[in-house]
């Protein structure tokens, strides 16, 4: 078990006998790139989300660079990014040459609001980017309708969200275009993956056909005894395809991922009920709306009733045996971002007070009832130790 080292990892990938068998079958079938287990794995969790149609990549990063391009953002067009996010989100946009424009968090939920983004918008904004932050889902009624009303496409990065249900639908299915991440920490993995999704057909074809050099549909199984040697590149694509050895995976814990969703959802309630009592810690914020995915278990401690700040408390659970992280350094902070765009550390204030006190802390299905409250233990310890 986890803790039998004494140390508790931030992360540790839930893999099983199934996904071993579904990885061991794929290499005996002596199909090992895009192929019928893709397929598969794009059916199943279109389904499984709720939309019409699914893309799979190497990536959420190709996901969202893919949705992008697909609704035809270009060199000097805006698109209007949380800062309180990781580096891929902006980073797409500067791909496409386009002008990554950052909006501050709402104070609580560390989510895009819109009327950030209303503030935000000017005649060269041509998407909205909100990012679902830990498994949390943001408000998106008001910034789906703000969209609509100015012909602005939506591409929700939902990188931290499997399974997330916004007033009752699941994050997916939802704006105009969603990217998923199967990164070896998420709810959910293929080790290195991703997937986007969509309702509209021919966003859908459209990042078919670029997430593979460009070439036309269904040469991915030009080799096979009922395929063609002959493909037509419509458009200069990129290398962006999943593997079936990553789909087989992904369709191991997609079978699964309920169940790993409730564990995850139990240990939540566990740090719950653990830490409400600790004045000096902050605990995520939830809408009965809404399910979280709880990728992220995210403290903030408040650093004012503390004699240390949130490097040293991290310091300090290391030493007690917890691995931690910290979610995000949000982007206007780092030096690209300073130097080009001239940002300073307040420009955001609502996502810069929150970096300072952010904790993610371990949440993984397999932890036992004896790890959460190790980590229990530890925070609550830290915080006698350095409490004014």
């Amino acid at each position: 078990m986890a803790s039998e080292s004494g140390f508790i990892p931030f992360h540790r990938a839930d893999i099983g006998d199934e996904e071993v068998t579904a990885i061991t079958d794929v290499l005996r079938s002596g199909w090992l790139t895009s192929g019928p287990r893709v397929r598969e794995f794009e059916t199943a969790f279109a389904e499984y989300v709720g939309a019409r149609h699914a893309v799979a990549v190497n990536s959420a990063t190709a996901a969202l660079h893919l949705a992008l391009e697909a609704a035809g953002v270009q060199e000097g067009d805006e698109v209007i990014v949380p800062t309180m996010t990781f580096a891929a989100s902006a980073e797409v946009v500067l791909y496409l040459r386009a002008i990554p424009v950052l909006v501050d968090c709402d104070p609580h939920t560390l989510t895009m609001r819109a009327e950030d983004v209303e503030r935000a918008l000017t005649d060269r904004t041509r998407a909205v980017m909100p990012v679902h932050y830990g498994g949390h889902p943001c408000d998106l009624d008001p910034i789906l309708d703000l969209a609509t009303s100015r012909d602005l496409t939506v591409v929700e990065d939902a990188a931290h969200s499997l399974p997330t249900c916004y007033r009752g639908r699941r994050i997916g299915g939802i704006g105009d275009m969603t990217a998923f991440s199967f990164y070896a920490t998420k709810t959910l993995t293929t080790g290195e993956g991703g997937m986007l999704t969509t309702n509209d057909e021919e966003y859908a074809d459209r990042a078919r056909l670029m997430s593979l050099h460009g070439i036309s549909r269904n040469a991915w199984n030009r080799y096979a005894k009922e395929g063609s040697w002959r493909y037509d590149i419509i458009a200069p694509g990129f290398k962006y395809n999943m593997t079936d050895i990553a789909a087989a995976l992904g369709l191991a814990q997609l079978h699964r991922v309920d169940a790993m969703s409730a564990r995850r959802r139990g240990i939540a309630e566990a740090y719950d009920r653990g830490l409400r009592g600790l004045g000096a810690i902050e605990l995520p914020a939830r809408d009965p709306r809404n399910c979280h995915a709880w990728h992220l278990y995210v403290i903030r401690i408040r650093s004012e009733m503390l004699t240390i700040d949130r490097d040293r408390f991290i310091e300090e659970l290391k030493e007690r045996g917890v691995g931690t992280s910290v979610h995000f350094i949000p982007l206007h902070c780092h030096p690209y971002y300073r130097e080009r765009f001239g940002f300073t550390a307040d420009s955001y204030p609502n996502a810069g007070r929150a970096y300072e006190r952010v904790i993610s802390l371990p949440i993984f299905p397999s932890m036992t009832e004896a790890d959460c409250a190790h980590v229990i233990d530890a925070v609550t310890g830290v915080t006698a130790m350095y409490l004014r």
